[in-house]
C-alpha cells in the first residue's frame, strides 16, 4: 500500500479514530455545560442586586469560562480535521508539508495535523 498513512497500521488508525470520537464527544459535553453555566451566571447577575465586587468576580468567571469554551471549540475543529484525515487516508501526514507525523506525537495529541518542528519553526528557517 502506497498511501500516505502506510507507516501507520490500520489497528492504530482505528484506535485513534475511537479516541478522537470520544474526545469530540467529551469536549462537546463540556462546551455545552460551559455555555449553560455562563448563561446561568448571566441570568443570575440580572436577577440579583449588584455589588461591584460580586460583578467583578462574575465577570472574571465568565472570562475564564469563555476562554475554556473557546479552547474547546478550537480543539473540536482540530479533532474534526483529524477525523476527516482518517476518512481521506491522510491521517499522520502533515497538512503543512506532507511530512509524516511521528506516531509518538499522534499518541500524545491524536488531533495533531502538523509536526512539532512546523509548530516551533513555522517559517521553515534554520
Amino acid at each position: 500500500m502506497n498511501s500516505p498513512t502506510s507507516k501507520l497500521d490500520q489497528a492504530f488508525i482505528e484506535q485513534q479514530r475511537r479516541r478522537l470520537t470520544a474526545l469530540r464527544d467529551e469536549l462537546l459535553r463540556a462546551t455545552q455545560a460551559g455555555e449553560a453555566e455562563e448563561a446561568g451566571i448571566r441570568s443570575q447577575a440580572l436577577d440579583e442586586a449588584h455589588e461591584s465586587e460580586d460583578d467583578a468576580q462574575k465577570l472574571a468567571m465568565l472570562e475564564l469560562e469563555g476562554t475554556a469554551v473557546e479552547r474547546s471549540i478550537q480543539r473540536l475543529t482540530s479533532i474534526e480535521r483529524a477525523l476527516q484525515k482518517i476518512k481521506d487516508g491522510t491521517y499522520g501526514v502533515s497538512d503543512g508539508t506532507g511530512a509524516p507525523i511521528p506516531r509518538e506525537r499522534l499518541e500524545a495529541v491524536p488531533e495533531a495535523t502538523h509536526t512539532v518542528s512546523e509548530l516551533t519553526n513555522p517559517t521553515g528557517r534554520k
